[in-house]
């Protein structure tokens, strides 16, 4: 099974969640972009999205679903997104689209947070995939060298600014044993956004597509 099949079972699977008359939070990537075109035929019975970057809204948008501000609609029932790499504990590592900052306030907003994944993305211990980290761009090399000294190799992700107009570091070679201890951490330093961990607010539901169907996991 191809990657794009697996990735399209794992967005079918999170269709169930969607209720009549909900506000759904719709997050950024490849994976969700086959959850967009899912919903698209729930298009005249939900209220309608809350996005976490331009690119999902233009998506929605041309779904025919109306994206609305999220100041707009308060909290939200149900928010769904991808990761770059889960745990069976529900932890993730999220940015490789740049688009964290929103994810992480979508998600925050939000009562049950379903991720959706293909079997490559789960992880035992994260940080295989370089943990991205949103800076302000004048604090871009205060917050390497700090990086530097909790063990990881930052590096600039040149030519990408996030919609938030910042900057993206991807941290290499870190073994995250504590994930939320270091969400934490990092989130203290001067000039960082956000970091691309979700660990002190996880995924409530994790669905695994792999060759043999949908694997659910549960907080």
């Amino acid at each position: 099974m191809n990657p794009d099949d697996k990735k399209r079972r794992a967005a079918e699977a999170a269709i169930e969640y969607v209720k009549d008359g909900m506000m759904v939070g719709v997050g950024t990537g490849s994976t969700v972009n086959f959850f967009i075109a899912a919903l698209a035929s729930w298009r005249d019975r939900i209220a309608g999205a809350v996005s976490s970057s331009e690119a999902s809204s233009s998506l929605l948008k041309k779904a025919g679903i109306e994206v609305f501000d999220l100041n707009s609609v308060g909290g939200l029932e149900l928010y769904v997104d991808g990761a770059d790499e889960a745990t069976r504990r529900l932890q993730l590592i999220k940015g490789g689209g740049a688009a964290l900052t929103r994810e992480k306030i979508v998600a925050a907003a939000s009562q049950r947070f379903v991720c959706i994944v293909d079997d490559s993305k789960v992880v035992d211990v994260l940080g295989r995939f370089p943990l991205p980290v949103e800076v302000i761009p004048m604090a871009r090399s205060l917050v390497a060298r700090q990086l530097v000294k909790l063990g990881g190799q930052p590096v600039w992700r040149e030519g990408v600014v996030t919609d938030n107009g910042n900057a993206i570091l991807d941290v290499h070679n870190l073994e995250i044993l504590d994930p939320s201890a270091l969400e934490s951490e990092i989130n203290q330093l001067a000039g960082v956004v956000t970091v691309g961990l979700f660990a002190r607010r996880p995924a409530d539901v994790l669905l695994i597509a792999g060759p043999d169907g949908v694997e659910r996991i549960e907080r």
